[in-house]
């Protein structure tokens, strides 16, 4: 960003009369110094400027912004700041140069990181811009300074300002804005900001999955499924968290399929117990009661805890003769899986096997279920001996 200013202050001095202002000793020296600067002896102008002997204040100021230029060319930014500040300081270099050198010992804060002093005068350029000199992209340094010192609340304004002015560019402005405005969680002022960044760069998936996550803390979830969807069609290269966040989002909105197909597609979805048991889940939301249970059984055959979850569905479903060999394999859950046997064994019709479960579920835990079970097969019971009697 510096380099545009020192051309200019560089075109300026080369067209300057030395002699106009300076005293006649100072301007031969000075025109000595910049001939070396133009024959590309760095070094031996700088030692020429160094040695001039002076005491007029507006030779000094003069020399100090010369030496400011070459001393940063040299790559000596922090003798470079000291000679610019003494000239910006001293007030008496009151041509074009002296808002161009104010500029350059802004930028040049800026460059090492100093940027309280940065925004000093980046503000100070802003009001005292000439007509012939465009402050405008003063606004994004300005905010730039601001952001490094995580003064989130100036940050902005100086970025709208910058972008209202200069029509160019915005995607730096633009990203600086939404850093703000994120530290600042102005969660719904931040989504029209990253809608604006994706129409800059849509293949940035960052951007996108940034956006569905904002839409999700305010509440937006269906706006959130649209962002993540259009990313998909777009074919950006979304994650796995973000696809099962997709699915999460259509399980949200009523599309439990969706939602297991979008997780039937992920990495490791054969293999991986966690995604398996999402998709059965899904898939169980859905009512698709066949694709529910056949992941759920590939699922138990992973991992042994989820043979109560197949369990519970083939006894939903009726399906009796298959649900007691799986029950009768699930560890733990004493009492629920006693009752689960009870009602199995009693539609398969073996009564006396069922009665034997539902005692056994009210000696783990008592319950008003396992007492009506018992009553009522204790009846059947009789009423069967009765009959056979």
């Amino acid at each position: 960003m510096i380099r545009q200013t020192i051309a200019l202050m560089l075109m300026l001095v080369s067209t300057a009369s030395f002699s106009q202002e300076l005293s006649q000793y100072s301007a031969v020296r000075v025109q000595k110094a910049h001939q070396l600067a133009q024959d590309e002896k760095l070094k031996q102008a700088i030692s020429e400027l160094k040695q001039i002997d002076t005491s007029r204040a507006y030779d000094q100021a003069f020399i100090a912004r010369m030496l400011g230029v070459y001393l940063w060319q040299d790559d000596q930014p922090q003798a470079a700041i000291k000679q610019l500040n003494q000239a910006v300081s001293s007030g008496l270099l009151q041509d074009e140069q002296a808002w161009i050198t104010e500029r350059m010992l802004a930028d040049l804060y800026l460059n090492q990181q100093n940027f309280e002093q940065a925004i000093k005068h980046y503000y100070q350029l802003i009001k005292t811009a000439p007509e012939t000199q465009s402050a405008d992209d003063l606004w994004l340094r300005i905010a730039q300074a601001h952001y490094q010192i995580e003064q989130w609340s100036k940050v902005i304004p100086a970025t709208d300002r910058y972008l209202k002015l200069v029509n160019k560019e915005p995607l730096q402005p633009l990203s600086l804005k939404l850093g703000a405005q994120l530290q600042l969680k102005q969660w719904s002022k931040a989504i029209p900001t990253l809608k604006q960044l994706i129409a800059l760069q849509p293949d940035k998936v960052n951007w996108w999955r940034q956006l569905a996550g904002l839409q999700i803390r305010v509440g937006r979830d269906k706006d959130a499924l649209d962002t993540l969807s259009l990313a998909k069609i777009n074919k950006l290269d979304l994650t796995q968290n973000d696809r099962r966040m997709l699915a999460q989002l259509y399980a949200k909105r009523g599309v439990p399929e969706r939602a297991a197909l979008e997780i039937s597609q992920l990495d490791g979805a054969e293999s991986n117990v966690q995604l398996l048991s999402e998709q059965a889940i899904y898939w169980q939301s859905a009512k698709e009661w066949d694709k529910a249970i056949e992941i759920w059984q590939r699922t138990a055959q992973l991992d042994k805890k989820y043979r109560w979850n197949l369990a519970q569905l083939l006894v939903q479903q009726g399906e009796y003769s298959s649900a007691l060999p799986v029950l009768n394999k699930v560890e733990g859950r004493g009492e629920q899986v006693a009752l689960a046997k009870t009602r199995v064994l009693f539609k398969l019709n073996r009564i006396e096997e069922a009665l034997i479960e539902a005692k056994r579920a009210d000696q783990i835990n008592s319950s008003g279920q396992a007492q009506s079970w018992i009553r009522y097969l204790t009846q059947i019971r009789k009423m069967d001996d009765t009959s056979s009697g």
